[in-house]
């Protein structure tokens, strides 16, 4: 029986009469039978199924990444007797996987008994970024064998990905940054490409990274702004990892690093940029608001905060911002997926007089907002 609720707006009963519609079997019948409509039926029963199956064909893409089928069929025309070899499955296995692969575009036959890369799988071999994030993902599907127990259990119970996150972890007592400094700086070209080609570094002096790991980002934008002076701030254990990697780099005598927390240690002073990549949605709206604030107060008058990370609300990619982060960042036990218009609100609040949206080419993998104190 339907709730009983009052003041129902325009919208809402739209709602209601397009569901009773489009789960009407008389009608999915009618719709299937009909010419163009017949055409929107199948691409939302084509859609429906790949929901229902969509576990099964990244546990594919898994197996691909994995076992080294990526490199191995980037490398040319492959025939079905050298992969068996390479993969050490047998012929059969690797005949279904083959056909799994090409299905999804991983791979493809263009000729009986050759195989190479897909038009998926082929632009996968050349982003090492998206490749550790596939090779990460076992933690996740760890959590989510069972959602609902993942859901009930409200965020206080250890789970494989708060305890890989350590900043993240029930447990501080055992706290190492090597794992996910790795995996942050193997995804960081991807996000930073995004950003350098939209953004002028250049007009700063001095740029201090908040939560930069082991500083891909920041050497990044040593490159592009040469006169940039710039800081380094995270917890000890990154910043010791941040250390080992600035040791080969040429724009090393550029860089302070600031080990502390930003939740507990205060900011330096004298940076009129601050960055924030892909920090915010891996925190509580607590945390969040009170480093904003922290950083307002750190900033002089006309300097400015860049914040760089997916947004929840952006347009054709919904299902990657609540949907995919919303239940990695509950699995991971801290943060949210934020819309830019909840972001900017809790700028509004820190003090921030004036802020913008940065468009990115790619939006689906980072959009941007700067503020201006």
């Amino acid at each position: 029986m339907s709730e009983i609720i009052d003041n129902l707006t325009w919208k809402s009963r739209w709602v209601l009469r397009r569901n009773a519609i489009l789960g009407s079997l008389v009608f999915q019948r009618w719709a299937s039978r009909t010419p163009i409509i017949r055409m929107i039926a199948r691409r939302r029963a084509a859609a429906q199924f790949d929901m229902i199956a969509g576990f099964v064909y990244t546990q594919i893409l898994t197996v691909f990444v994995e076992v080294g089928l990526i490199p191995f069929l980037q490398g040319g025309l492959r025939t079905v007797e050298a992969i068996v070899q390479f993969t050490g499955l047998e012929e059969d296995a690797t005949v279904r996987l083959l056909k799994a692969g090409q299905s999804l575009k991983i791979c493809e036959s263009p000729q009986a008994g050759i195989w190479t890369l897909g038009e998926a799988g082929a632009p996968l071999s050349a982003n090492e970024g998206a490749l550790a994030m596939i090779r990460h993902h076992h933690l996740l599907y760890a959590d989510l064998a069972k959602p609902l127990a993942l859901l009930a259990q409200g965020r206080r119970t250890e789970t494989a990905l708060s305890a890989y996150w350590t900043y993240a972890s029930k447990d501080q007592s055992d706290a190492g940054a090597t794992g996910y400094s790795a995996l942050m700086a193997a995804t960081q070209p991807m996000v930073s490409q995004q950003i350098l080609d939209v953004y002028d570094f250049a007009q700063h002096r001095h740029m201090l990274d908040i939560g930069g790991g082991s500083g891909a980002f920041s050497s990044a934008v040593a490159v592009t702004a040469r006169q940039l002076e710039i800081g380094l701030f995270d917890l000890t254990d990154v910043i010791a990892e941040a250390e080992k990697r600035l040791a080969s780099d040429t724009s090393s005598t550029r860089f302070t690093l600031h080990p502390g927390s930003f939740k507990d240690t205060p900011l330096p002073h004298g940076y009129d940029l601050m960055t924030l990549v892909r920090i915010l949605h891996d925190h509580d709206d607590s945390v969040c608001i009170a480093l904003l604030s922290k950083i307002h107060a750190a900033l002089p008058d006309g300097g400015r905060l860049l914040i760089v990370e997916p947004m929840a609300d952006t347009h054709t990619a919904q299902p990657m911002g609540e949907a995919y982060f919303g239940m990695y960042l509950w699995a991971m036990g801290s943060g949210r997926p934020r819309s830019a218009a909840e972001t900017k609100a809790m700028l509004r609040n820190a003090g921030f007089r004036h802020i913008k949206a940065v468009k990115t080419a790619l939006p689906i993998i980072t959009g941007a907002l700067v503020a201006i104190k």
